[in-house]
C-alpha cells in the first residue's frame, strides 16, 4: 500500500530521522564523493609519468582518463535504479568498497591495458557515489536545513576538481603517480566503516528495494548515448574534432543514443530513471543553471593552469597553486552563503553569483603576456568568489519542491547534468583556445609582411641588438631576431585567444543571469520570500 493511501504510515515516515548525528553522516558520505570527484582531475597531471612508466605514448595514456569518464558518465543517470534495486545504503557501500579496491588495483597495475580496465571499473563504481551522497543528504536533513548541509557537499563538488591538479602534481613530482590511486585506499576503508555504522535507509527506501524489473532498453540507450558523448568530448581535441571519422561516428551514436533514451524513458511504464522530476519547474531550472555553472567552473578551471604551464612555463604544482587560494576562498565563503539563504530569496543569490562571475571573467580580460603569479591568483580568486554564490543556492532550490520519492532520480539527473556539462565546458574551452589562436595568428600575420615598414624596423633593431650583445654576424643575427619575433608573435596571438575565450564565458554568464528569476521566490527555509 502506498504512503498516499495510508496517512498513519506517512506520518511515521515524515517523523523519521536517522539515529546518528546528521552532520556526521553528511561529512562521511561527502568524503566518499570528494574521493571520487578528486579522481576525475588528479590523474590529468600524472599522464606523462604514466606514459613513461608503461612504455606508451601520451595519446595512449589519455585513455586512462577517457575510460574512467565514459564508465562514470554511463552510471550516473542509472544510479537511482541500482539504489532502488539493491537498497541505497547497500549500493553505496558496494560502490565505496569496489572503488577502493579498483584504486588499489590501478596503483599496482603493471601495464597500460590493466590500468585502463581497472579505471573502467573504478569509473563504473565511482559513478554511484555522487548521486547517492546527494540523496542521502536530502533524506537525512529536513528542507529548512538542506542549504547548510549542501555547503558540506560543495566542498566535494566544487573544491575537489580545483585541488586535483595541485595535489596530483605534488604527488607525481615528489613520489610516484601510483600514489595518486593508492591514496584512495585508507580514505575508502575509513569511509566504508563510517557508512556501515552511521547511514541507514529511510522506511520508504527499504520498501522500494528488491522489487524492480530491469529496463534493459533504457540502460542500453543511456550507455550508448552518454558513453559515446564522453568519448567524443574527451578525444575530440586530440583527433581534430569533426575532421576525424572516428569523432563523427561517435557524435552520431551519441545523438542517436540520447534521443532514443529520452523517447524511451518517456514512453515506457517502468523507466530505469524517472524523468517525471523534470516536470518540476524548480528542478528543471536547477538542472539548466547547474549545467551552465559547471561549464564555466570546469572550463575556466582548466584555462588558468593551461595558460600558466604552456605560456608561462609553470610546473604542474605551481600551476595548481594558482587555483588553490580560490578553492580556500570558496571553502570560507560557502558557510556564509548558507547562513544568508534563510534571510534572502535564494534566486537573488544565484543572480548575484552569475553577475559576479561575469565581472570576474571580464576582469580576466586584462591578461597580458608577462602576467605575474599574484595577478593570476587574483583573477582566479575573483572567479571563485562568484562560484561560492552558485552551487549551494542552485542545489537547494533544485530539490526544494521535488517529491521525496523522486529524490534518488533527481540526484542522479542533477549530477549527470553537472558532470556532462563540465566535460563539455572543458572540451569547448580548449577547442576555442586553439581556434581563436589560429584566427588571431591569421590576423596578426598581416603585419609581419616584408612590405610592412614597422615590421622591418623592429626586425633590424632586434638584429642589431643581438649582434652587439653576442657578436653574431649580421646574417645570423637577422635569423635569430626573426625567430624571436616569431615567438613573440605566437605568444601575443595565444594571449589574445585567452582574452577572447574569457570574454565569451563572461557573455555566457550574463546570458544565464535571467534564468535565476524563473525560480520560485522562496528562501532556503521553504517559506515564500517577499517581493
Amino acid at each position: 500500500m502506498s504512503d498516499e493511501h495510508n496517512p498513519g504510515q506517512n506520518q511515521g515516515h515524515d517523523a523519521w530521522r536517522p539515529a546518528a548525528n546528521p552532520w556526521v553522516i553528511a561529512i562521511v558520505v561527502t568524503l566518499a564523493a570528494f574521493m571520487e570527484v578528486l579522481d576525475t582531475t588528479i590523474v590529468n597531471v600524472a599522464l606523462p609519468h604514466i606514459a613513461g612508466t608503461m612504455s606508451a605514448s601520451y595519446d595512449e595514456a589519455t585513455w586512462t582518463l577517457t575510460s574512467y569518464l565514459v564508465a562514470n558518465g554511463i552510471v550516473l543517470p542509472i544510479s537511482a535504479f541500482f539504489a532502488r534495486l539493491l537498497g541505497r545504503k547497500r549500493y553505496f557501500l558496494i560502490c565505496i568498497a569496489a572503488f577502493t579496491v579498483c584504486s588499489f588495483l590501478c596503483g599496482i597495475a603493471t601495464n597500460l591495458g590493466q590500468l585502463i580496465v581497472f579505471r573502467v571499473l573504478q569509473g563504473f563504481f565511482g559513478g554511484g557515489l555522487q548521486p547517492n551522497q546527494q540523496s542521502i543528504i536530502l533524506d537525512t536533513f529536513p528542507p529548512e536545513k538542506r542549504g547548510r548541509a549542501f555547503s558540506i557537499s560543495a566542498v566535494a563538488i566544487v573544491v575537489a576538481p580545483v585541488l586535483g591538479p595541485t595535489l596530483g602534481g605534488w604527488i607525481t613530482d615528489n613520489f610516484s603517480w601510483r600514489w595518486v590511486f593508492l591514496l584512495n585506499v585508507p580514505v575508502g576503508i575509513l569511509t566504508t566503516l563510517g557508512v556501515m555504522q552511521l547511514v541507514e535507509d529511510p522506511p520508504w527506501e527499504r520498501r522500494a528495494s528488491g522489487r524492480l524489473s530491469i529496463d534493459y532498453i533504457g540502460i542500453g540507450l543511456i550507455a550508448i548515448g552518454l558513453g559515446c558523448l564522453q568519448v567524443m568530448l574527451d578525444r575530440g581535441e586530440d583527433d581534430d574534432w569533426f575532421s576525424s571519422p572516428f569523432i563523427r561516428i561517435f557524435t552520431a551514436l551519441a545523438v542517436a543514443g540520447m534521443a532514443g533514451a529520452v523517447a524511451w524513458l518517456l514512453y515506457t511504464k517502468k523507466p530505469v530513471v524517472n524523468l517525471a522530476c523534470l516536470r518540476d519547474r524548480n528542478f528543471a531550472l536547477g538542472c539548466a543553471t547547474i549545467a551552465a555553472f559547471a561549464m564555466v567552473l570546469y572550463g575556466s578551471a582548466v584555462l588558468v593552469p593551461q595558460l600558466a604551464q604552456q605560456q608561462l612555463g609553470y610546473t604542474a604544482t605551481l600551476a595548481g597553486l594558482v587555483l588553490s587560494p580560490g578553492a580556500l576562498l570558496i571553502t570560507m565563503e560557502i558557510p556564509i552563503i548558507s547562513r544568508l539563504m534563510p534571510h534572502i530569496q535564494t534566486r537573488w543569490l544565484i543572480a548575484t553569483g552569475f553577475l559576479l562571475l561575469t565581472v570576474a571573467l571580464a576582469y580576466s580580460h586584462m591578461l597580458v603576456p608577462n602576467v605575474d603569479y599574484a595577478t593570476l591568483v587574483k583573477m582566479r580568486s575573483a572567479q571563485s568568489i562568484a562560484i561560492g554564490f552558485l552551487f549551494v543556492p542552485i542545489t537547494t532550490l533544485a530539490y526544494q519542491t521535488v517529491p521525496r520519492e523522486l529524490n534518488n532520480d533527481a540526484s542522479a539527473l542533477l549530477t549527470m547534468f553537472r558532470n556532462v556539462a563540465g566535460s563539455i565546458g572543458i572540451s569547448l574551452s580548449t577547442a576555442m583556445i586553439r581556434e581563436r589562436a589560429q584566427a588571431r595568428m591569421a590576423h596578426l600575420s598581416e603585419h609581419l609582411s616584408p612590405f610592412s615598414q614597422n615590421y622591418q624596423d623592429a626586425l633590424q633593431r632586434a638584429a642589431h641588438t643581438i649582434s652587439d650583445l653576442t657578436g653574431q654576424p649580421p646574417a645570423q643575427a637577422l635569423q635569430t631576431a626573426t625567430g624571436r619575433l616569431y615567438e613573440t608573435f605566437v605568444s601575443q596571438a595565444t594571449i589574445l585567444a585567452y582574452l577572447d575565450v574569457f570574454a565569451m564565458l563572461a557573455v555566457f554568464c550574463l546570458l544565464c543571469l535571467p534564468l535565476s528569476f524563473f525560480f520560485s521566490p522562496v528562501k532556503a527555509a521553504g517559506g515564500a520570500g517577499g517581493h
